[in-house]
Parts: C-alpha cells; sequence; structure tokens
C-alpha cells in the first residue's frame, strides 16, 4: 500500500480487497505496520475494505495478530460503524463442504449485504448452518484447528525440509507461518513454471504455476505448492518427483 500509483487507485475504487493472514498463493503474513497503514489509506480515501480471512486459524509460529476491523473497532466503543468488512469461513478450519460464513460490517453494510444475498439464492442452506452452529457452540472449532495445525506444521517442514534438499538449488521460498501454501521462486532464469508443469505432470506430481494467479499471465517463474492434503510420506515422494521434473526439464 505504497507508492502515489496505489494512492490515485484508492480516491476511484469502490472498495479495497485485502488478505492479510497467510493469503493464497503465497502465504504471507502482513505485518501489523502495514496493516494500520493500509486502513488510514482506505478511510483518508473514503471507500471500503474487504478483509478476507478464510486462513485466520491455520498458524503454526505463533498467532497471525490483530485483524484489521479489530484495530478500527477500537474507534467504535459505541459499536462498529467503520469501512472494513470482514469475511470469514468454516471452509478451511473444519471442512471444505461446510460452505458457511459470515461477514462483520457496519449494520448499514449488512442491511445492503442481505438484500443482495435475498435477491441471489434468498438463503444459504439451513441444514450446514445448523451444522456449524452445533460444532462452534460445543467448542469443536476449537480443539479441530489445535489438531490440524498440528498436522499441518509437520506437512510444512516435511515439505520444506525435502525441498530444500532436493530442489533448493534451483528454487527459493520463505517458510509460511500458517496457511497451506508454500510459495516457490526460480532462482534460474532458464526455468518457465508453465512448460516445467508439463513434464511434472508426466512424473505424476503437480503443482500450480505462478502465471494462474497473474492477471495478465505473465508470472512464469514462480508455483504454488500444497502441504496440507497428503502425507509426509507422500510429501517427500512428491519433492522427489519434481527433482527429477526439474531435472529433466533443463537438460532436454
Amino acid at each position: 500500500c505504497e507508492g502515489p500509483g496505489f494512492d490515485e487507485a484508492l480516491t476511484t475504487a469502490k472498495f479495497v480487497y485485502a488478505v492479510p493472514n497467510y493469503s493464497n498463493p503465497t502465504g504471507a503474513l502482513v505485518p501489523q505496520s502495514q496493516r494500520l497503514a493500509l486502513l488510514e489509506k482506505v478511510r483518508a480515501a473514503g471507500t471500503w475494505l474487504l478483509e478476507d480471512d478464510p486462513y485466520h486459524s491455520i498458524h503454526f509460529d505463533g498467532e497471525p495478530g490483530p485483524d484489521i476491523i479489530e484495530s478500527d473497532a477500537v474507534r467504535y466503543p459505541d459499536g462498529y460503524d467503520g469501512p472494513v468488512i470482514y469475511l470469514g469461513t468454516l471452509s478451511k478450519s473444519i471442512v471444505p463442504g461446510l460452505r458457511v460464513g459470515w461477514a462483520v460490517a457496519a449494520p448499514g453494510m449488512i442491511e445492503n449485504l442481505a438484500l443482495a444475498k435475498q435477491s441471489s439464492d434468498m438463503c444459504s442452506s439451513l441444514l450446514t448452518q445448523a451444522t456449524a452452529l452445533e460444532l462452534m457452540e460445543s467448542g469443536f472449532d476449537l480443539t479441530h484447528s489445535h489438531s490440524i495445525n498440528e498436522l499441518y506444521r509437520e506437512r510444512r517442514d516435511v515439505l520444506c525440509r525435502e525441498a530444500a534438499a532436493r530442489i533448493g538449488e534451483w528454487f527459493e521460498w520463505e517458510v509460511p507461518a500458517g496457511g497451506m501454501f508454500v510459495w516457490m521462486r526460480a532462482k534460474d532464469a532458464r526455468i518457465d513454471t508453465d512448460a516445467l508443469y508439463q513434464v511434472a505432470l508426466e512424473e505424476k506430481v503437480a503443482f500450480v504455476p505462478g502465471s494462474v494467479f497473474d492477471p495478465d499471465g505473465r508470472d512464469r517463474a514462480c508455483m504454488r505448492v500444497n502441504f496440507t492434503r497428503s502425507t509426509p510420506e507422500v510429501i517427500a515422494e512428491g519433492v522427489k518427483r519434481l527433482e527429477k521434473a526439474v531435472k529433466r526439464y533443463l537438460h532436454r
């Protein structure tokens, strides 16, 4: 949120979209100073800030810190009426098929969001909402988050350790403090991850090329690797196959 170009864009934007906690695809955790700077710019520009927070509970190395809406709420002791629209979900912390989420915002914005939803699908599934309510009231969501964080931490560590040993010559990355992905950047200028992807499929291993996340499709030096789905043994085998794919790609 720095530079004149960003400030100029804010003057015409209807809203700003932010994923401050372990975002997809990079897994980045935005520092508190940058969150507050963005909040101040949004307030000055008079626009809305959409804070999307699906990965909040998936953390391995400490808590992510205050949400942007939490920092802004101190201005409103009698009830929140600020520019942040906070979105949460259970689809990452409990089960993907439980498509239940929520919004926290100023009363007027909530009224408008409710009207917009009613005009699109009337309401979400009552069965999934009732299931979500039971899980949350029983405290299951908290205990389950703790258990999956232990599981995901181990898988993250295996991926980063195996990758460092096998493909560290060609890629670099930061170990994410939370979320579900490692964002790897090619150190070798010869590597085009779109082309590497085709070779990787032949070795029966997959990743998501960086171009998928670039609106212009030009980022062909990065790839997103997921570590939450597979067991440590499968992850280790996957990295081994990826190493073979990189070698084949570079020496073809």
